[in-house]
């Protein structure tokens, strides 16, 4: 499956996406380690960094038993980052919630707005959830714009909510449910985009 919008598009993860996957990712390491999850020490947990290949594996393992939809993003077709929708829960809940990161080098291009909208509509029509969460350090302003250019609702902060880069961090939280986007996320998106040209 491939979502896209223009010069942007997702598709899922694969494991030959390694060299180019780890030429970003190591090109944007002082970018985004501030922001990179982390195991905290003696949490029982694996404490050394997955190989590409284990992080590929673990997440198409999630994807097939549907607690998740790994992508990488692309710009022009040339991979600039990652989307991950994770812990999707179906029953009374129907939600799921989304993480991301892109290269710097293409940051404030509409990138990852247009991932996002182009994922939450995937989401909500075609999955059939009914809420979106994102959850972001209250420090990285450029993810929260992300989500404030699309609309998201911002419900709080959530103290010491991950382990990032070493700590336990505070998150804001931010969601959309499918009543507060009838007309679909990348439609609301693209009107936002037309109207400040």
């Amino acid at each position: 499956m491939e979502l896209a919008e223009g010069v942007v598009a997702l598709r899922p993860i694969r494991v030959r996406d390694q060299r180019a996957w780890r030429e970003v990712n190591q090109r944007n390491r002082d970018w985004l380690r501030p922001w990179e999850a982390t195991v905290p020490p003696h949490s029982g947990g694996q404490a050394l960094r997955p190989t590409y290949r284990q992080m590929v594996r673990h997440l198409r393992t999630e994807a097939a038993a549907g607690r998740m939809l790994p992508f990488v993003v692309t710009y022009e077709g040339r991979l600039v980052g990652q989307l991950t929708v994770a812990g999707i829960t179906w029953g009374s809940m129907c939600s799921a919630h989304i993480g991301y990161w892109v290269d710097q080098a293409v940051a404030g291009r509409g990138v990852m707005p247009t991932a996002v909208a182009l994922t939450v509509d995937h989401c909500f029509s075609t999955l059939g959830l009914h809420r979106i969460e994102v959850c972001i350090r209250p420090e990285n302003l450029p993810s929260r714009r992300v989500v404030e250019k699309l609309g998201f609702r911002e419900e709080g902060l959530r103290p010491r909510y991950l382990h990032i880069d070493g700590g336990w961090r505070d998150h804001l939280a931010y969601a959309l449910t499918v009543e507060d986007v009838p007309e679909g996320l990348l439609s609301r998106w693209r009107q936002a985009n037309t109207s400040h040209k």
